[in-house]
């Protein structure tokens, strides 16, 4: 899509599509984390360690944060579990993502993507992406996925993203009613960008960048 393009950057693919599965009861899956119904976060929570799948010297990230915007992402590029539609990503400040393990086994998956996913090079979890250009609605902020961690109490999701992004995964344009109505069973929204006021926030930044809105 092009307004992934345009938040997002790069290009391609680096997921095959779900099989047709579908959960207990019949639901349609949509990630593991979500599934069984959305665990509250923690108010007090102050931030854990995302470890990458591999059995031996896995690459660990200290997360010294709650994070924030937490949400099931159906883009073609953020990192899926396996049989998964969706990803589920959140945001928290880069300041307080460390690398404190095996970093020498992380690369960028696509430098010339807005968003620079450091992946595993060994099992290809995404560890981190980070944006590095200053003039990006989102510069400061670093997005992760808290399935990694083993610690309780990250924020919920909140809503899912990029929904439509999924037929250009290669899910069946068939499946999308069944998949909208079972993310809103799970008690969030279905957008086809992402939530309003992250939508808002992108169209203050390009506002203030014109002129069209004071800095």
């Amino acid at each position: 899509m092009k307004l992934f393009e345009i938040f997002s950057g790069g290009s391609g693919a680096n997921y095959a599509p779900p099989a047709e599965g579908s959960g207990a009861g019949g639901e349609v899956k949509i990630h593991p984390a979500l599934d069984h119904g959305i665990q509250a976060g923690s108010p007090d929570f102050s931030g854990g360690v995302l470890t990458c799948h591999c059995t031996s010297d896995p690459v660990k990230v200290k997360v010294s944060a709650q994070t924030a915007h937490n949400h099931a992402c159906g883009c073609t590029k953020c990192w899926k579990p396996e049989g998964a539609i969706f990803s589920q990503v959140a945001v928290v400040d880069r300041n307080a993502v460390e690398v404190i393990e095996n970093g020498s086994k992380l690369g960028i998956i696509d430098e010339s993507a807005a968003i620079q996913r450091h992946a595993c090079k060994e099992c290809g979890v995404h560890m981190y992406g980070r944006i590095e250009n200053k003039d990006h609605p989102f510069y400061g902020l670093d997005f992760i996925h808290t399935e990694l961690s083993d610690d309780r109490g990250w924020s919920a999701p909140e809503f899912a993203a990029f929904v439509s992004s999924v037929i250009e995964g290669g899910v069946e344009p068939s499946r999308m009613d069944g998949i909208r109505a079972r993310i809103r069973a799970l008690g969030i929204e279905p957008y086809d960008a992402l939530s309003p006021p992250l939508m808002d926030a992108i169209a203050t930044h390009i506002a203030k960048s014109t002129g069209a809105l004071p800095a």
